[in-house]
């Protein structure tokens, strides 16, 4: 794959060296990305930077590591801590990318100083102050994935309404397969999620309360639409300390119905379960909800860091790793989906008859806020310890969306 990827792009390179000078620089680059684990583009971005490393001299040490709220953490602590990378592939335009922008160079800095190389502002990833730090990569999806043949196994209706899902988690419970395989210990937020989607409007969704007398009701009601499902035994006995991870081998395994996940989750499907596992939306549960809503868009990006470009041992370089990760092939490489039959087309039924894409809830709350939203209320509220009213009360105390 290397010397594929070294033939087609030698031209690029020719003319990214002219217009950096970065063959002859022979620098060490630092890179952090989640392309990493059961990512589907871990081996792609690999192999990326090593045709890096060949054609410009240069060496790329990278420390990409699987997505969760630790990796998040662990980046913005390294930029805390003055240890950020050379190039880093993170959320942009949210809470989390808030941070670190005044330790990144905005793209039209980089256009500026480099205007041959016509490096992507999507305007979609502005920030607070308009600006643009990020060139996007890998527009993303979430949805309610289905192993269709346990559903045919015992003569159930798809979940496409909120009595077939009920009933479903029903008759599962009685057959001894877990309903909804999930974790609320580690990767909560897609429950939270699509259970206030269920229960309202795609505008009290997209709502950023400043005080909890606005909070819509729909929050309330799907923080007891989490506490129903508990009731219901729609999930493992352990779902407050198992791990996303064993959860989700679970449905691989057929062991499980259901998953609410992300487009990712597609890439793990074994090649032998593309044709029984669907993804859909999540059926609503109140009035007024949207039944084509669906949560998407582009969230993340590479970012070049303000020491790599003040640093005129680096720089150079480092711009020429920037273009050329975000060049159109190299792109197309880490889109990072790489699934086929019922799973595609149903993927692409999710998405063309969207009424509306929306943002994650999660990705506008400060870090403080999310965290104690998702890893401390949800299960809280899932088992009954904490009530719907006492879940956003703590956390719009923590000032969520700014005052």
């Amino acid at each position: 794959m290397a010397k594929r990827l070294m033939g087609a792009l030698g031209g690029f390179f020719l003319a990214l060296m002219l217009v950096t000078g970065a063959l002859a620089d022979g620098v060490t680059l630092r890179t952090v990305s989640c392309f990493a684990g059961r990512d589907a583009s871990a081996e792609a971005y690999v192999e990326l930077l090593k045709a890096f490393e060949t054609q410009t001299g240069n060496i790329v040490e990278d420390a990409s590591a699987t997505s969760d709220e630790a990796w998040k953490a662990g980046v913005l602590y390294d930029f805390a801590a003055g240890n950020e990378p050379d190039i880093l592939f993170f959320f942009a335009a949210s809470a989390d990318s808030a941070p670190i922008l005044s330790r990144v160079v905005p793209i039209s800095e980089i256009n500026a100083a480099y205007p041959n190389l016509h490096l992507a502002e999507n305007a979609s990833l502005a920030e607070a102050d308009g600006k643009v730090y990020a060139i996007p990569s890998r527009p993303f999806w979430e949805g309610l994935f289905v192993n269709v043949d346990l559903f045919e196994r015992y003569g159930l209706a798809l979940p496409t309404t909120w009595d077939n899902l009920e009933a479903a988690i029903v008759r599962f419970n009685q057959e001894g397969i877990i309903p909804i395989s999930a974790s609320l210990s580690d990767i909560p937020h897609y429950i939270a999620e699509f259970a206030i989607l269920a229960c309202g409007t795609p505008q009290d969704y997209t709502a950023r309360p400043k005080a909890l007398e606005d909070v819509p009701d729909s929050w309330y009601e799907g923080m007891r639409l989490i506490r129903r499902l508990y009731e219901l035994n729609a999930f493992a006995s352990n779902i407050n300390a198992t791990t996303e991870l064993a959860m989700s081998q679970l449905f691989r395994e057929k062991k499980a119905a259901m998953q609410i996940d992300g487009s990712w989750f597609a890439n793990t499907i074994p090649a032998q379960s593309m044709d029984t596992t669907i993804v859909m939306p999540m059926p609503t549960y109140c009035e007024g909800a949207d039944p084509t809503a669906v949560v998407g868009g582009v969230s993340m990006g590479f970012y070049l860091t303000r020491s790599a470009w003040e640093d005129e041992t680096r720089r150079d370089a480092a711009v020429a790793l920037l273009s050329w990760l975000t060049n159109t092939e190299a792109a197309a490489k880490l889109g990072g989906y790489h699934y086929s039959g019922r799973l595609l087309e149903s993927s692409y039924q999710l998405t063309s008859h969207a009424s509306c894409m929306l943002s994650p809830l999660q990705d506008a709350m400060t870090k403080e806020a999310r965290e104690v939203w998702l890893l401390e209320c949800i299960s809280r509220v899932a088992d009954g310890s904490m009530s719907a009213e006492a879940c956003w009360e703590t956390v719009m105390a923590l000032h969520p969306f700014g005052e």
